[in-house]
């Protein structure tokens, strides 16, 4: 691998170093690595090089004799392709990693990028909606993301059919991102593809999917904590009760984000879901003004300044603690990880149950438990489900 292939004109001070950088890649693309379990193991061993010597004794431990660790030629081959695409990736850690993102719970370890990066520099407001919206839908899409642009603000979405379509198209000559659900060199849907070309060449793609890696059905909810993470706030125009685009607007509100809403006519089920948000406290919007100084407030208090802005107070954003709270450190596990990992497999069932009961049940300690159950869920013997739930692997 060429020396810091993805690093950004002045991140050379404090950038991760090329060997952690690409320990990150394989480690997420080890079998039974998410986002959950790496950030675990990051807290515990300290790096990345790290985590991946200590794979093996950990799955051994937990009962599993072979794991497969993903080969650095392999890791290196992923790169290499991605460059060749023009793209690089986006690693946490690195300089230029956005903090409301890094933020979130089980951040997204390794992204690949096309286009732009330096949009992930600028206050964003996530767009999503119907796939099959109305006209006046489109249109009002349109209208508040042109002036929500013009006032230098990014827009993020999904690259779905419908809103997320008209949302890139009016914000792609002001600052467009497209999360997309698969690999970075799929297009889909495939009615899209000159859009999202477009936007890899005039603003910014990202996948958490590996290259290659077709849309699957667990990969949206993914992609959606992807979109609101970047956001300071989500605007839903036209949504189902029942939608991917309500899913964004939770997620949003779970990540402390501000969910905006357009109301809509009572009688069209699309207009629904925004209606709901708006009944349980959503900000309703009508132009374009209702969600542009809000966001850029919270742009400045996040500790970043849009152009021309004043300096104000700051708050900024802390790494989340969800996935390494209570980990403790590779030299301080204790003698009886042994007796942790038996108790926990007897509490555990097929049904998910909460972290909390889960330690009540087996009488440990939260470092204990957190420290079990990462060996457990790198063995494949544990699923870890939203809400902090776990359940047996049958």
């Amino acid at each position: 691998m060429s020396t810091a292939p993805d690093m950004q004109p002045g991140d050379e001070a404090t950038a991760l170093p090329e060997a952690e950088r690409l320990a990150r890649l394989r480690l997420i693309r080890s079998e039974n690595i998410g986002p959950a379990t790496f950030h675990g193991l990051l807290a515990r061993y300290g790096s990345a090089i790290r985590a991946l010597e200590a794979l093996p004794e950990i799955a051994a431990r937990a009962g599993r004799r072979k794991l497969r660790i993903a080969p650095a030629a392999d890791a290196e081959r992923e790169w290499q392709a991605l460059r060749r695409l023009g793209g690089s990736f986006l690693i946490i850690g690195d300089p230029d990693y956005p903090a409301p993102l890094a933020a979130i719970s089980q951040a997204p370890p390794v992204l690949a990028t096309v286009g732009r990066r330096e949009l992930l520099a600028r206050p964003m407001l996530g767009v999503v909606g119907a796939r099959n919206a109305s006209a006046n839908g489109r249109t009002i899409c349109r209208q508040i993301v042109a002036a929500v642009g013009d006032a230098g603000i990014a827009v993020v979405s999904g690259l779905a059919r419908g809103i997320d379509g008209e949302a890139h198209r009016a914000s792609l000559a002001t600052g467009t991102v497209a999360v997309v659900a698969g690999g970075i060199d799929i297009f889909y849907p495939p009615e899209n593809r000159e859009l999202q070309a477009a936007i890899g060449q005039q603003g910014l793609v990202i996948a958490e999917a590996p290259l290659g890696a077709e849309p699957m059905a667990r990969h949206f909810p993914r992609r959606n904590r992807i979109i609101s993470g970047l956001s300071l706030g989500v605007l839903v125009i036209e949504a189902q009760v029942r939608s991917g685009t309500l899913i964004t607007a939770r997620l949003a509100g779970e990540q402390g984000r501000e969910v905006f809403a357009v109301p809509g006519f009572p009688l069209d089920p699309r207009a629904r879901g925004a209606n709901r948000l708006l009944r349980e406290g959503a900000t309703l919007v009508e132009t374009a003004d209702d969600i542009i100084e809000p966001l850029l407030t919270a742009h400045s208090l996040s500790g970043a300044r849009a152009p021309g802005m004043p300096e104000g107070p700051s708050l900024r954003f802390a790494p989340h603690g969800d996935a390494t709270d209570g980990i403790a450190g590779a030299d301080d596990v204790s003698d009886g990880m042994d007796h942790a990992r038996d108790s926990l497999l007897a509490a555990l069932s097929a049904e998910p149950s909460p972290a909390d009961h889960l330690m009540r049940a087996a009488d440990i300690a939260a470092p204990v438990f957190h420290a079990a159950m990462l060996e457990l869920e790198i063995a494949g013997r544990v699923t870890r489900h939203a809400g902090n739930r776990f359940s047996l692997v049958l």
